[in-house]
């Protein structure tokens, strides 16, 4: 049973922007696992990033109606964030990445929906896989 459903920019984009080639994967993950959907600012922020002026509404609404929860604080996990940017220095780990992986240590049941392969490599509470979706 998942209980935390979290998401990375990746997904937000393909779920947004109509033109990703794994739109429907992400229109079908939407609706497999509905929100409320936890994230963190930085992806909130890499999400607009990334779609522009075209997707600051779809951001906004998903905001606006908490189907999208910046449910992650940095100040409270600063020092495990940055050791994982360090330890995965070479991938390398970004900033939002880190808040992720450390988010899937800390709640309850967690699920990621991505479609960044990265996560196949990155390890939480040193050893364990990060429980994700992503397309074949």
């Amino acid at each position: 049973m998942v209980a935390s459903v979290i998401v990375d920019a990746s997904f937000l984009v393909t779920l947004l922007d109509r033109r990703e080639t794994n739109h429907r994967w992400a229109d079908a993950q939407a609706l497999r696992y509905p929100p409320p959907w936890h994230t963190c600012e930085a992806v909130i922020s890499e999400t607009l990033f990334l779609l522009g002026s075209a997707g600051v509404s779809a951001v906004a609404a998903l905001v606006r109606r908490r189907a999208t929860l910046a449910s992650f604080r940095f100040d409270d996990a600063a020092e495990e964030v940055l050791a994982l940017m360090q330890k995965y220095s070479d991938v390398p780990m970004s900033f939002a990445d880190a808040c992720l992986v450390r988010m899937t240590e800390t709640l309850t049941d967690p699920l990621l929906l991505t479609t960044d392969n990265d996560f196949r490599i990155y390890r939480r509470h040193s050893r364990q896989t990060v429980p994700c979706v992503m397309p074949h």
